[in-house]
């Protein structure tokens, strides 16, 4: 526990770190429509990392495409501080973290602010009864095409057949445009540095025998059905 407070009192000062606790006094407003010219002080596009854990695959963004400003979002600090701490020994000077729930992303981003979002091995939550939870729900569907640009897309690694397949069907529910589909990035993309970046989670998975897949869409303007 101690350790984890520490961490918690580290990113409170990590420049590279913005929490949804910062803005609650009312005093600091949140960066809605001001990341290019407060945050990042550049007209570079930007991608989003959603429950980014440990912040791994948004540095190895940060590292691929240094034209883009990469964040990093995640609710559990504990778990931010790592990916914050790489940023800054490396002087990452594309890569930011935000603290907050996924839900509120609209609350701290534009309409067409965003440029493309991934989601790398978020958690399936298996039960029906939760499927609203999934961050590839029509639900979270919404609150992307609200900050994202007009086709903006979304890319999505996961170990889970269930979400996988969730997806897929979440994708023509909503009227969004299937892009990209590998089954098994290992057996069918083996040679992609990007697909193949291997986080601590996803090396978990793999030791465990599991099968890693991918779809990439985009966002239509307007939504088949609202959920």
């Amino acid at each position: 526990m101690g350790k984890k407070l520490d961490r918690f009192q580290d990113i409170a000062a990590f420049q590279n770190v913005s929490e949804y606790t910062d803005f609650q006094s009312g005093e600091v407003q949140k960066p809605r429509g001001r990341w290019n010219t407060d945050v990042f002080e550049n007209d570079h596009p930007i991608t989003l990392e959603l429950a980014c854990g440990k912040g791994e695959y948004t540095l190895e963004l940060s590292d691929r495409y240094p034209e883009k400003n990469i964040i990093g979002i995640d609710i559990k600090g504990a778990r931010i501080w790592k990916g914050a701490s790489k940023a800054l020994k490396k002087k990452r000077a594309n890569v930011h973290f935000l603290r907050t729930y996924i839900d509120h992303l609209d609350e701290y981003f534009d309409p067409g602010e965003v440029h493309d979002i991934w989601i790398t091995f978020p958690d399936p939550y298996p039960k029906g009864s939760d499927r609203n939870k999934r961050l590839t729900s029509p639900k979270f569907l919404a609150i992307y095409q609200k900050v994202l640009v007009p086709n903006g897309r979304i890319r999505l690694k996961t170990d889970s057949n269930q979400l996988f397949s969730y997806t897929q069907w979440a994708v023509k529910e909503t009227g969004c445009k299937t892009l990209d589909i590998v089954e098994n990035i290992y057996d069918e993309r083996p040679d992609d540095p990007l697909l193949t970046h291997k986080t601590y989670f996803e090396k978990k998975h793999l030791k465990k025998g599991r099968t890693i897949s991918y779809i990439e869409f985009s966002v239509p303007e307007i939504f088949k059905t609202q959920s």
